[in-house]
């Protein structure tokens, strides 16, 4: 009776363990991109293009403008496009550590992340910016980021050290 009712009970653990697995379907793993610069931007603004990847090509768009705020603030960009220049991240290695309640809300779906990025051609995506990489898709699109009320708003936040605070 013991035999019988240990492997119906591991039997129900493992069957609800596979259940939750089937039914949480991850989309898009967090913060996997790639980042380009594409060009100048109105003055306070980079115009970059963020490559996001994703098993849903939706919610791969609807990354990107997050993706694209993440790479700016924390790893910064390389200079390849015409008239770019390599840019650092806005905050120390270790800022997404010391932050990590604030930078939690403000990369909420629907956080304040929103206000310092748009998109430059309302979302939609070009025929060559969509790839099918393996089993997911690998999105890309160009994004205009106000680099300068970023910072100044990080800045009051106390997230990152203001330009004339020196060392």
């Amino acid at each position: 009776m013991r035999n019988k009712l240990f492997t119906l009970s591991l039997g129900l653990i493992l069957l609800a363990g596979l259940w939750q697995c089937a039914t949480k379907k991850v989309a898009t793993r967090s913060y996997r991109y790639e980042i380009e610069c594409v060009g100048t931007g109105v003055q306070g603004t980079y115009l970059i293009k963020v490559w996001t990847y994703s098993q849903d090509s939706k919610v791969a768009v609807a990354e990107a403008k997050k993706n694209a705020v993440h790479a700016v603030i924390f790893k910064g960009f390389a200079g390849s496009g015409q008239g770019c220049t390599s840019q650092k991240p806005l905050a120390s290695a270790d800022a997404e550590e010391k932050n990590k309640d604030f930078f939690q809300k403000f990369f909420s779906d629907g956080g304040d992340f929103n206000k310092y990025v748009a998109a430059t051609n309302d979302g939609a995506i070009n025929s060559g910016d969509r790839l099918k990489v393996g089993d997911e898709y690998k999105i890309g699109m160009v994004v205009s980021i106000m680099k300068d009320q970023l910072r100044s708003d990080l800045e009051k936040a106390g997230v990152v050290k203001a330009l004339n605070s020196g060392f």
